[in-house]
């Protein structure tokens, strides 16, 4: 299942967005989570990967670059873009320089270039998995990695924190 998280504080643009996105040709498994609370999708982005994020650049509890930058700290993998209806230049660098934004959408957006981009960010995603997963093969064969620390990382790649146990005091496992 592909999963993707839409951040605006907008909730009509989150709507459109959405709208937008379901429309594209991205296969039937896609699920879309939106939030006009920043804070609340990094809280989301702890319990579940996404493939990718995007984020409006003007928003009163942080702006979209600040939140992306907190995201990238989550999850570094997941291909990042910027919604604005500003193009402002020095914003859209430090965008990409420092969140390292893989695309900037322009409100307001038309559906078909939302198509292309979407298309675009996934396979990007894919192409990361990719590697990832022959980098580990190779450390496997070279012996910087056990095979079961590849499938470890792997696990942690498709679910976060799946390979973290929170023990109790007494030996139990905490399933808070």
């Amino acid at each position: 299942m592909r999963r993707i998280l839409l951040v605006d504080d907008e909730a009509n643009v989150l709507s459109a967005l959405k709208r937008s996105i379901r429309q594209c040709d991205l296969g039937p498994e896609i699920q879309v989570e939106v939030f006009t609370d920043p804070r609340l999708a990094l809280e989301r982005s702890v319990e579940v990967p996404f493939d990718i994020v995007i984020s409006d650049y003007r928003m009163p509890a942080m702006d979209g670059v600040q939140f992306l930058l907190k995201y990238k700290e989550i999850q570094p993998d997941t291909v990042r873009m910027m919604l604005s209806a500003y193009s402002d230049f020095e914003t859209l660098m430090q965008a990409i320089n420092q969140a390292e934004v893989f695309r900037y959408i322009a409100k307001p957006w038309q559906s078909e270039e939302i198509n292309g981009i979407m298309q675009q960010a996934l396979e990007r995603r894919d192409k990361a998995r990719e590697d990832l997963r022959l980098f580990n093969e190779l450390r496997v064969q070279l012996g910087e990695m056990t095979p079961q620390e590849a499938e470890a990382k792997r696990l942690e790649e498709e679910e976060p924190g799946i390979t973290k146990v929170n023990w109790g005091p007494d030996g139990s496992v905490r399933l808070d």
